[in-house]
């Protein structure tokens, strides 16, 4: 079998884009009922202005509750200096730093272009390796952008040379919106490995048109070690009109299990934690098919 690493993010993309408040307790007992589930890599907030996001503006006090769990590799996403400065203060061990490859989406996102985004994770990179953090950039609207459209995959390429200048240690695509389908994912992968042979390459997928699952296994195949997704399927993005949908964590792990890859997460764990927090957040059901369905065979 081969090894595929997931990289839970319900606590900060399954969250952020909802509008009822969930507790510090609450947020802080979702990274431990992840952990409980054999998670590792847990992308536990991000240290946005609380304003544009109101979700996140507990960051640092959920970081304080689960930062000492020796289970836990704790993520913070970041956008600019001043998130990566609070990153360090709040003690994450890695950091991922968003790069939109859109301007359109770039601006409303962050209000800086992509070109600036490029140069402001260049300016930070040393930094961060300085505090011991390791350094994920992540490259959103990949796969298409609600402002601009099409994202070429020449584009793609274009903004992955400028950050590798940063030497990040881990480098990932992400489909925001949720437009892309296997052959894009082929095609970026290819021209990333031609850029770098080496370096880890993670994926982030959204299900908004039901291809998000079909995008993680041509990604795990192209040569993606890593993998994101969110308990339950919750999440998305609230800077891009429509983008629901995070690819659920146990629904992944079914598929990834049964096509004999291996993960190291419990699923059936993962499907009662997706519908406990959809409960908090109100949500009828989990988006998750998995806690309906439940897994086969039986146990």
């Amino acid at each position: 079998m081969s090894q595929v690493q997931i990289v839970e993010v319900s606590p900060r993309d399954g969250l952020q884009n909802e509008s009822r408040l969930v507790s510090t307790a609450d947020k802080a007992a979702l990274v431990r009922r992840c952990l409980d589930a054999g998670a590792r890599r847990v992308e536990v907030t991000a240290f946005a202005h609380p304003d544009r996001v109101p979700q996140m503006a507990d960051a640092e006090a959920v970081m304080a509750e689960v930062r000492d769990d020796p289970r836990l590799r704790s993520i913070g996403l970041v956008l600019n200096r001043r998130g990566l400065e609070r990153a360090i203060a709040a003690g994450c061990d890695e950091v991922t730093v968003v790069v939109v490859v859109s301007d359109g989406l770039a601006l409303r996102n962050q209000g800086v272009d992509t070109a600036g985004q490029v140069a402001a994770w260049q300016a930070m990179a040393d930094d961060a390796r300085a505090a011991g953090l390791a350094t994920t950039v992540i490259l959103a609207a990949a796969f298409g952008c609600p402002f601009d459209g099409e994202v070429p995959t020449a584009r793609v390429l274009e903004v992955a040379r400028g950050v590798l200048e940063g030497g990040p240690d881990e480098l990932a695509i992400a489909d925001t919106i949720g437009v892309g389908v296997p052959q894009q994912v082929r095609s970026i992968v290819s021209g990333l490995r031609a850029l770098d042979a080496r370096l880890p390459l993670r994926a982030h997928f959204h299900n908004t048109r039901n291809t998000g699952y079909a995008n993680a296994l041509a990604a795990v195949e192209a040569g993606v070690s890593v993998l994101d997704a969110s308990a339950g399927g919750i999440g998305g993005c609230p800077f891009a009109p429509g983008a629901t949908g995070n690819i659920a964590t146990e629904d992944l792990l079914y598929l990834l299990h049964r096509s004999g890859h291996e993960t190291g997460l419990d699923a059936a764990c993962l499907a009662a934690t997706g519908t406990w927090v959809s409960g908090l957040l109100g949500l009828p059901q989990a988006p998750a098919q998995l806690g309906r369905a439940g897994l086969f065979p039986h146990p």
